[in-house]
C-alpha cells in the first residue's frame, strides 16, 4: 500500500515555514515600540499607547476581491498587499481613528514563494507608509479549495481613538455639504464587472490611448490611503462625517453615515470622472445606474461639513496637493 505524506497531498509545511522565516526581518521594520514579542507566536501583542483617557479600539476586516485575478493575469503581485492595507486603514480612519496594527491572511493552492514575497512586500510598504505595525498573520496552502495560481487575501486592522473624538455622523444635518477627494482608479471594487467588460476586448497588456496606459497597469493602480488628509482635516475643520467609497458607490457608502431621515443630493457632473470609468461604461454599454452603484467614479472619500466650512475645506485640500470638489449636499 502506498504511503502518503502531507507534502504529497499538496501542503508543504517546511516550505511555508521557510517563506515566513525569509521575510521576518522585513516585517520587523514595521514594528513600533508598542509591539511585544515577535513574529511566529500564537498571537500578536500590542501595548495600548499612553495618553488616552477613554480609548476606543476600532477594527475592520476586508479583502481585495477579484482584483487578485488581474494580478495573476498580469503576473504582478507587489501592489495588492498595499491595496489591502490601505483599504482597511481607510475604513477605520473615517471614524477618526489612528491605525495601530495589521494582521494578514494569505491562502493559496500551492505556495509560490516569489508571489508570496511580492504580496508581503506590498503589506510591508503599506504598513510603513502609515506607521502601522504588521504583527502577525496566517499562510495557508489549501489544494482543492484553490486551484492553479489562485490565492486570496484578507486583512484586519486595529486602531484607536479617544471616545469623545469619534466621527459617527450624528451631527450631520440638512444643508451640509459633500466634499469629495479624488480616487486614482477602481481601488478595490467593481472588478468583477470591469473584468467581464474589458477582457472581452482587451488583454492586460493592451495599451489604450484613451486611458494612456495598459489595461493591466490601470486596473492595478494602488487603492489610495486617505489617512493623512483625514487626520489633517479633522485637526483643522469641524468634520461631521466621512465616507470611504467602496462597493456600493458614492450613495451606498455615504448613506451609511447619515442620521435617519436624511439623504444625499449628488451633483454627478461636479468632478472629473476618470477615463477608465468611461472606457468601462462605453465598452460594456453599462447603464449609468450600475456604474454609480458599482464604482467610485473618481471619488474615493467624502467629507461632510457645515456649509460655512465647505469652501474653505475644499480650497485647503486643493492647496495641499489633493484634488477636491464640492459634489453635493444633504437633503
Amino acid at each position: 500500500m502506498k504511503k502518503y505524506t502531507y507534502k504529497d497531498s499538496g501542503v508543504d509545511i517546511a516550505k511555508g515555514e521557510e517563506a515566513i522565516s525569509n521575510i521576518k526581518d522585513a516585517i520587523k521594520t514595521t514594528f513600533s515600540k508598542n509591539v511585544l514579542g515577535t513574529i511566529g507566536g500564537f498571537g500578536g501583542m500590542f501595548e495600548v499607547p499612553e495618553g488616552y483617557k477613554r480609548p476606543v479600539l476600532v477594527s475592520s476586516t476586508d479583502g481585495v476581491g477579484t482584483k487578485l485575478r488581474v494580478a495573476v493575469m498580469a503576473q504582478k503581485h507587489d501592489t495588492v498587499g498595499e491595496d489591502l492595507v490601505n483599504h482597511c486603514i481607510n475604513d477605520i480612519a473615517v471614524l477618526g481613528a489612528k491605525p495601530l496594527y495589521f494582521l494578514d491572511y494569505f491562502a493559496t493552492a500551492r505556495l509560490d514563494e516569489t508571489v508570496f514575497n511580492a504580496v508581503l512586500t506590498g503589506f510591508i510598504r503599506g504598513c510603513k507608509n502609515s506607521g502601522v505595525s504588521l504583527i502577525g498573520g496566517e499562510t495557508a496552502e489549501m489544494p482543492g479549495i484553490y486551484n492553479g495560481d489562485d490565492y486570496d487575501l484578507c486583512g484586519t486592522i486595529v486602531g484607536i481613538i479617544e471616545k469623545e473624538n469619534i466621527i459617527d455622523g450624528r451631527r450631520i444635518k440638512k444643508g451640509d455639504i459633500l466634499v469629495g477627494l479624488a480616487s486614482q482608479g477602481l481601488h478595490t471594487n467593481g472588478y468583477s464587472l470591469a473584468r467581464k467588460v474589458l477582457f472581452e476586448d482587451f488583454t492586460v497588456d493592451s495599451f489604450v490611448k484613451d486611458i494612456d496606459n495598459t489595461i493591466g497597469a490601470e486596473l492595478l493602480k494602488v487603492h489610495r490611503c486617505y489617512l493623512n488628509p483625514i487626520q489633517a482635516a479633522i485637526s483643522k475643520f469641524q468634520i461631521k462625517g466621512i465616507s470611504h467609497i467602496t462597493g456600493g458607490g458614492i450613495v451606498g457608502n455615504t448613506s451609511r453615515v447619515l442620521p435617519e431621515g436624511l439623504k444625499l443630493q449628488v451633483d454627478w457632473g461636479s468632478w472629473h470622472t476618470l477615463p477608465i470609468f468611461d472606457l468601462i461604461q462605453e465598452t460594456g454599454s453599462v447603464p449609468v445606474k450600475d456604474m454609480r452603484r458599482t464604482f467610485n467614479l473618481g471619488i474615493g472619500l467624502i467629507f461632510i461639513v457645515d456649509p460655512d466650512q465647505a469652501d474653505e475645506l475644499t480650497g485647503w485640500l486643493n492647496n495641499n496637493n489633493e484634488k477636491a470638489w464640492k459634489i453635493g449636499s444633504i437633503i
